[in-house]
Order: structure tokens, then C-alpha cells, then sequence
């Protein structure tokens, strides 16, 4: 029976300063056994894919983001080169070709940014960090291996939560989290058109913080879920033998889509800060880059302070 296997994560939960990206991962494998344990495709895929930096020289790392992304101090290589590596050869597979600017790339990704000037002015041309033809032979390489151990990446997505909408979610809620909430709802809406009889679903995704509860946010979504455990260790829930959901920390370690979603999210979050950097860069030449995490973002507005007006802090800081 084939296996549609998700993963979802996101990154920009902590910055003052910038998107909150929630991405997702989904790949179809054709040989699985109905009650086998996840997938190990970092174990199929060997032949193409890490996931350690070490031996990127070969293959392609896939694994969390944090983890994969360079210092920005690096001199040797672009903090980027390992999560556009991996987030393109994979697209360049299902596609064919590859993105050659960043708004392509938002395009297949179907990540819209917010639209303020800070986000808007010239394409980024990608790749940044490899050349297009290292990253042409790295797709090809691993289409073929994904052909041989029949899998067939279907989606990889990222909905982009941009700060009007995390402040407006915020006030709603008074709740952080329910930012990212609304991203996985999302995806998981997206995931339910394409499940359908006959074919298993296994979604897993990245769980923050300490709840454990989720059955009343999934059944917004799917219908008729029994819960089997919601505990420390992780929330199951299922739907019968086609559908299993997990939410459990740090699962962008374990499970092969929830990395690559991780990395998605992390690519697209850190094209969209350069972006940021480049316009204030114009207005402000001295002005050393943030990330938007909090204690920089807070020495950046300093700064900035005479530079920008009362109206732009509004429409750029998080209120969480």
C-alpha cells in the first residue's frame, strides 16, 4: 500500500522582527506495510542524503535547520548553502528545473510575503551558495535514487504568518502559539484534499512548548479522531487504519519530512530578512543587519531610531 508521509515545522516562533513560516514536507512512498513504524528515509535515501554536515561534500544534508545554517560570519561558505541545497534539489526533482530568484522560489513554495516595501525591490538570484550546475547534478543524483526505492516527493509548502497577522491572532487569542496553530491548520487542510481511500497518511509535526492537548484544533480539520496518547513524549491520534497524526518535540531530528519542512521554512524566513536588511540598509548605510530575534531586534530599532516613524515600528514589530 503506498504512504503519504507529511511533515510540518516551522521557524520565526521566537524573532520580534519578521515572518513566522510554517512549511510542510509530503512525499509518497509506494512500498510500505500497513502498521510499520515510520519510515527512515534518511536509511532508503543513503546513497543521496545525509544528515550531517560532515559529509556534504557528497551528499545532500537534510536535517534540522538549525543545525544545517552557517554563521552569518561565515567566509568560506554562504550561511544559506545547505537548506537551499536540499529545499532546491528536491523541487528541481519534481519540477524539473530550478528556481533562479527568491520570488520564484516563494512562487512554488506558495509563500506570500507581506506586502511592505521592506519586503518588496530587486529579486535575490539563488543559488546562493552552489552553483547551478553542482545543483542540477545534485537533482539528478537523487532522482534517481528516489525512482529506485519508488518515492515521489509530492508538496513541499510554506505558509508564511506575517506580522499583521500574528499581532491580529495575538490580541484574538492571547496566545503565541495560536500563530502557529493557524499555519498548521492550514497545512493540515491542504494534506486532507489529498488523502483518499486506499492510501495511508502519516502526518508528524514539530510540537513547541509543553501542551499536549490537540484533539479540538485537528478536528477542525479531520473528523471522527481517536486519541491514543497525549503525553510528554508525544500526542497520537488516529482515524481509523489511513490516518495517523503525531505532534512531538524535536521530531525535526527524527523524521525525514519534518527536517526538510524545517529547512523550508528557515529558507524562506532568512530570504525574506535579507530582503529587510537590504531596504533599512538604504536608509540607514551603518546599520548592521538583524535576525529579528528579541535582544538584537531590540538593538536594531535602537538604531534605527530617527529613521524610521512611529507608523513602520507599528507595522514591523510583534506584539509576542
Amino acid at each position: 500500500m503506498a504512504l503519504m508521509y507529511v511533515g510540518i515545522d516551522e521557524a520565526g516562533y521566537g524573532p520580534m522582527l519578521g515572518p513566522l513560516c510554517v512549511a510542510q514536507s509530503s512525499f509518497v512512498l509506494e512500498d510500505w506495510t500497513p502498521g510499520e513504524k515510520a519510515p527512515d528515509m534518511w536509511a532508503i535515501l543513503h546513497q543521496a542524503i545525509t544528515d550531517t554536515k560532515r559529509q556534504a561534500k557528497s551528499k545532500i544534508p537534510v536535517a534540522d535547520s538549525k543545525q544545517l545554517k552557517l554563521a552569518n560570519s561565515s567566509k568560506t561558505q554562504h550561511p544559506l548553502v545547505h537548506l537551499e541545497r536540499a529545499v532546491l534539489a528536491f523541487l528541481c526533482v519534481r519540477d524539473g528545473s530550478l528556481p533562479t530568484t527568491d520570488s520564484q522560489l516563494f512562487e512554488v513554495l506558495g509563500a506570500n510575503l507581506e506586502d511592505q516595501p521592506w519586503y518588496a525591490g530587486e529579486t535575490i538570484e539563488l543559488p546562493l551558495g552552489r552553483s547551478h550546475d553542482a545543483l542540477m547534478i545534485d537533482a539528478s543524483h537523487l532522482r534517481t535514487v528516489m525512482h529506485k526505492n519508488k518515492i515521489e516527493l509530492l508538496d513541499v509548502l510554506v505558509r508564511v504568518v506575517d506580522v499583521a497577522e500574528f499581532n491580529t491572532i495575538y490580541h484574538a487569542r492571547r496566545s503565541k502559539a495560536a500563530a502557529t496553530e493557524s499555519g498548521l491548520v492550514h497545512h493540515l487542510s491542504t494534506i486532507k484534499g489529498r488523502t483518499y481511500p486506499g492510501r495511508c497518511t502519516r502526518i508528524i509535526c514539530d510540537r513547541q512548548g509543553g501542551r499536549t492537548q490537540y484533539h479540538r484544533m485537528l478536528s477542525q480539520v479531520f473528523e471522527h479522531l481517536e486519541t491514543q496518547e497525549e503525553s510528554p513524549r508525544a500526542s497520537r491520534y488516529i482515524q481509523g487504519d489511513e490516518l495517523g497524526i503525531v505532534l512531538t518535540p524535536k521530531a525535526d531530528n527524527a523524521y525525514f519530512p519534518v527536517a526538510l519542512a524545517s529547512m523550508a521554512a528557515k529558507l524562506v524566513r532568512e530570504l525574506a530578512m535579507m530582503r529587510f536588511n537590504r531596504y533599512w540598509a538604504m536608509r540607514n548605510p551603518e546599520l548592521k543587519p538583524t535576525a529579528g530575534y528579541v535582544q538584537d531586534a531590540r538593538r536594531w530599532l535602537a538604531e534605527m531610531q530617527g529613521h524610521i516613524t512611529t507608523e513602520e515600528r507599528q507595522a514591523m514589530v510583534r506584539h509576542a
